[in-house]
């Protein structure tokens, strides 16, 4: 088993990716308790490039079942973690939601399950957070859907179809 401990307080996106990965393998493998994983996930949220990567990858990799399986420790993290988790998540959702309409008219079946994925991954949570600040977020973020968009300018905006879209998986957040 590797060092569990980040070597810099201030790691880039990719090394946090990178970190994720390796706690996740260990966490997997039992090498690491529910709680040690939490309290090392809080410390890599200390930074945007740590949280970042660590939800680029525990969304992303089908082979972290993490936020499949949400330890509670580790919700009371994200949990502690309040907007900014709360933020970071719905984005998440938003961009897969919008991505599986892409994929679908791409035909590319693959890549809309990676997407669909991430969404459900993001709807369940979101769930288990506060429920008022994902609510006031929720009402904000459908406030402002029709300015949000594909790119990172958000010059390209989101059309019906997947604005639509959005709205059905943001719905499923209360169900």
């Amino acid at each position: 088993m590797d060092k569990k401990t980040i070597n810099s307080k201030k790691p880039s996106f990719y090394q946090s990716i990178e970190i994720t990965q390796k706690w996740c393998k260990e966490w997997e493998e039992e090498l690491l308790s529910d709680e040690v994983f939490a309290d090392r996930v809080a410390e890599l949220f200390k930074t945007k490039n740590g949280l970042r990567g660590f939800f680029a990858y525990a969304l992303s990799d089908t082979n972290c079942s993490l936020l499949d399986k949400l330890p509670s420790s580790l919700i009371f993290k994200f949990v502690e973690g309040g907007e900014q988790i709360v933020e970071i998540t719905l984005k998440n959702l938003i961009m897969s939601s919008a991505q599986i309409i892409n994929h679908q008219r791409d035909n590319n079946p693959e890549y809309e399950e990676i997407s669909s994925n991430i969404s459900d991954r993001c709807i369940n949570l979101l769930k288990v957070l506060d429920t008022k600040l994902v609510n006031a977020k929720v009402n904000i973020l459908l406030d402002s859907l029709d300015n949000l968009g594909n790119s990172l300018n958000n010059s390209k905006k989101y059309d019906s179809k997947q604005k639509e879209f959005i709205r059905e998986k943001i719905s499923k957040i209360a169900k």
